[in-house]
């Protein structure tokens, strides 16, 4: 059980970092698309959220890899199963259950779930700190079109 426990801190904690640097890339973007000035504020708005929020999806894609090639490592799953499907059942907590763990590796699944839960609760975090921002900023400058209604 203790391995079981150390592996999934690792995996969690490689997968913290991937989320932090694709946070940090994302926000830094959104930051400098969100000073320029637009005549299209609402095209613009779209356009930062649209990347922010693909940025975010390719980090948790990464984050899914991670916990496939640590499954194939320790050899968490039957052999012959799909492994990045397993991965992605697990981390969004979807858990069709047709793929179960290998008994020794139980903890595997809720700490995979436990990982893409918190992840997902950072991600929305991060897309609702880039929608206020920039809608702040649109107020900011009195973008064309953009009235202080749209600042929410």
């Amino acid at each position: 059980m203790a391995l079981q426990f150390l592996v999934g801190t690792i995996v969690s904690l490689a997968n913290i970092m991937i989320h932090a640097s694709v946070t940090v890339g994302a926000i830094g973007i959104a930051r400098s698309a969100g000073l320029r000035r637009t005549i299209w504020p609402r095209a613009h708005l779209m356009a930062v959220m649209v990347a922010t929020a693909a940025a975010l999806m390719v980090a948790h894609t990464l984050e899914i890899l991670v916990w496939a090639l640590a499954y194939r490592v320790v050899g968490a799953a039957p052999v012959g199963s799909d492994l990045l499907y397993f991965a992605f059942v697990n981390y969004t907590t979807l858990g069709y259950g047709d793929i179960t763990p290998v008994p020794d590796w139980r903890l595997v699944g809720p700490t995979t779930a436990m990982n893409g839960i918190l992840l997902f609760g950072w991600s929305t975090a991060v897309l609702f700190e880039v929608l206020r921002r920039t809608l702040e900023h649109l107020g900011a400058i009195n973008a064309k079109d953009f009235s202080s209604g749209d600042r929410g």
